[in-house]
């Protein structure tokens, strides 16, 4: 059994939703107060040293520059804008120039008009030299390239846009051409079904290799999340998992992606990629060359729910302003490091 450099789409991967809008993000120019909700509680950076290799980012025209904002009617406002997107754009180049193996997913919810304008902004913020190119992305459900090969040729950066007419003009993937994926918001974290956004194929479809999966509700709560990203989240994933036609996500897509009452999304996405690639129940205990299904007998870590009050955290946690450690009542937030994954991925 084969578990290093597998094709890309054999993975699965965290993804943060709405990674730029951050709890205590840099305040707005003139004192503008900011009038929206959170979605994260670190910088993307910390993001993605912690194990996060999708982002989710809403670029508008806005300031005669391209932000990030949350908004409505496709119009970014002061007091809902967060920064300009080349701030997060080049800390993604950071990362991937410091982590030469690593491969990082962007999934833009475009409102940009400018002509050439995201074209403009991957070069000037220097990612594209890690540009995949959609010339060489499989169009018909087959396997992408191995992780290996990609690193191999430096297509490290993977973007998709929700504009479709970007591909023909600026060789941005329109990202339903590739992936399938779930409704988002509060249709995605409802238990008993896993209905496909209506821009997306079925997600049973065999003609996209990629599949997104949201969970993450409308109204993001932070305290919530704990909850949200135990049990119930293990429920979805099956759900999904059934509906998509025994297939698990590549991208699983959360809120607070720290926050949980056990192992949360990053012991989910061990055992998705443990299932997927071996047959066993964490990705440590697959063994190179042997056949699926032979497991290493490694004890996996409890995840069951613990109750306390003074709350709980381990792991490496950068905040915008506060290196402090997040504590809710009866919330347990784990992080666990991708370090076994990443080591088997090449």
């Amino acid at each position: 059994m084969q578990v290093n450099g597998l094709p890309f789409n054999k993975y699965s991967w965290i993804m943060t939703h709405n990674s730029f809008s951050i709890v205590d993000a840099p305040p707005l120019p003139g004192g503008v107060q900011r009038l929206t909700f959170y979605n994260q509680e670190d910088t993307v950076t910390n993001q993605l040293r912690n194990g996060a290799r999708g982002l989710m980012l809403d670029m508008y025209d806005f300031e005669n520059d391209i932000w990030l904002c949350h908004s409505f009617r496709g119009q970014c406002f002061n007091f809902t804008a967060f920064q300009p997107a080349i701030n997060t754009l080049r800390e993604v180049e950071a990362f991937l120039t410091q982590n030469p193996t690593e491969i990082v997913t962007i999934v833009i919810e475009d409102y940009v008009h400018t002509p050439k304008g995201l074209t403009n902004l991957f070069r000037n913020a220097g990612l594209d030299k890690y540009w995949f190119p959609v010339s060489d992305m499989p169009k018909k459900g087959e396997d992408w390239p191995t992780v290996t090969e990609m690193v191999q040729v430096n297509h490290r950066l993977l973007v998709f846009t929700s504009d479709a007419s970007k591909e023909a003009e600026e060789g941005i993937a329109y990202q339903w051409s590739y992936m399938v994926e779930n409704e988002s918001g509060d249709p995605g974290v409802e238990g008993g079904s896993c209905p496909h956004r209506k821009e997306s194929k079925p997600l049973n479809s065999r003609s996209a290799s990629l599949f997104l999966q949201n969970y993450f509700p409308t109204d993001p709560v932070e305290a919530d999340s704990c909850k949200e990203h135990s049990v119930p989240l293990v429920d979805m994933v099956n759900t999904c998992y059934k509906a998509a036609g025994n297939v698990l996500p590549n991208f699983l897509a959360v809120n607070f992606y720290m926050r949980s009452d056990g192992g949360g999304v990053f012991d989910i996405v061990d055992k998705m990629n443990g299932h997927s690639l071996c047959g066993c129940n964490t990705i440590s205990a697959c063994q190179e060359g042997a056949p699926f299904g032979s497991c290493k007998n490694i004890a996996v870590p409890n995840t069951s729910p613990v109750t306390n009050t003074a709350g709980s955290f381990t792991g490496s946690v950068q905040f915008s302003r506060s290196a402090s450690p997040v504590h809710s009542p009866n919330c347990w937030c784990f992080l666990v490091f991708y370090f076994l994954l990443i080591a088997v991925l090449l």
